[in-house]
């Protein structure tokens, strides 16, 4: 789980351990810790009105059902961020969010929209959920704004595409200056940024955010998440993530779940979970 330095052992690049702890190990111990997780209890913390909610999801690749039975909330301009050993099916749940997944049963709500079984393209044209993946999904051979008018594809014209993406140019002078430059000669923090620009540009009201600190110098880590910050606190955006750096992810998030094995182990605020004795030692590297 961790990097060995000095005879010690970090988890998450934060903190130390004296000792190593599997990744089976660790997901006992985090189930063990869990008390029952109720539909009741997610939807206290999402201030009783979610605005996407998951009851009873089973899902995975092919034949594989990777999620068991997972029940989710989070309300209109909220932030979630899941943590959990590798392999709990943190990003299953992203996946099946946007339709990556099989889905065998449970069903899957934005606002008034089941989106259950919808295809990803309807999910983002009529419920509004975008996909901002890992690093390196710019095009680098094209330019800036050629990568933003990609995330336009589903609008009516080219026209709508293209005043899109000037109102997203218009809010973020650091890639406006860069418009005509290839995606690929930028820093990893304005890669990053043209990432949640390009999803910006259908103007979405869900955005699951798949490792956002993937990759980054601090100086860059710090400004994206003030940037989904600032989508969250001012644009009213909801926001699912999955963050390596689980204490940065819990430090922002509105509400956090620990993930084992499929299942939702513990929910907390993401400030209750970072003071939690027994998560530190688990995912926060002591």
């Amino acid at each position: 789980m961790g990097n060995e330095t000095d005879g010690r052992i970090s988890g998450y690049g934060e903190g130390g351990a004296d000792t190593i702890l599997s990744v089976d190990a660790v997901a006992k111990e985090a189930e063990a810790l869990g008390a029952a997780v109720t539909p009741d209890a997610l939807r206290t913390l999402a201030g009783g009105e979610p605005f996407l909610e998951i009851e009873g999801l089973t899902a995975g690749y092919g034949r594989m059902e990777i999620l068991h039975g997972i029940d989710l909330a989070v309300s209109k301009g909220q932030s979630l961020c899941l943590i959990g050993p590798n392999g709990a099916g943190k990003s299953t749940i992203l996946h099946s969010i946007f339709g990556f997944t099989q889905i065998f049963g449970g069903h899957i709500r934005v606002g008034d929209t089941d989106v259950t079984r919808l295809a990803p393209s309807e999910r983002l044209s009529r419920a509004g959920i975008a996909y901002i993946l890992q690093d390196n999904s710019v095009f680098p051979d094209m330019t800036v704004e050629e990568n933003l008018l990609m995330g336009g594809y589903l609008l009516s014209s080219q026209v709508a595409a293209r005043e899109a993406v000037e109102r997203v140019l218009e809010r973020y002078d650091r890639l406006a200056k860069r418009r005509t430059d290839r995606a690929g000669v930028l820093s990893g923090g304005e890669r990053r940024l043209l990432e949640i620009s390009r999803a910006l540009i259908m103007d979405p009201q869900v955005l699951l955010v798949d490792e956002p600190s993937i990759g980054l110098e601090p100086r860059y880590i710090d400004m994206v998440f003030d940037i989904l910050g600032d989508l969250r606190d001012q644009d009213g955006k909801t926001i699912i993530m999955v963050e390596q750096n689980a204490k940065k992810g819990l430090a922002f998030a509105d509400i956090g779940y620990v993930l084992v094995s499929g299942r939702v182990a513990m929910a907390d605020t993401g400030s209750a979970l970072l003071e939690n004795p027994d998560v530190g030692r688990l995912f926060l590297g002591g």
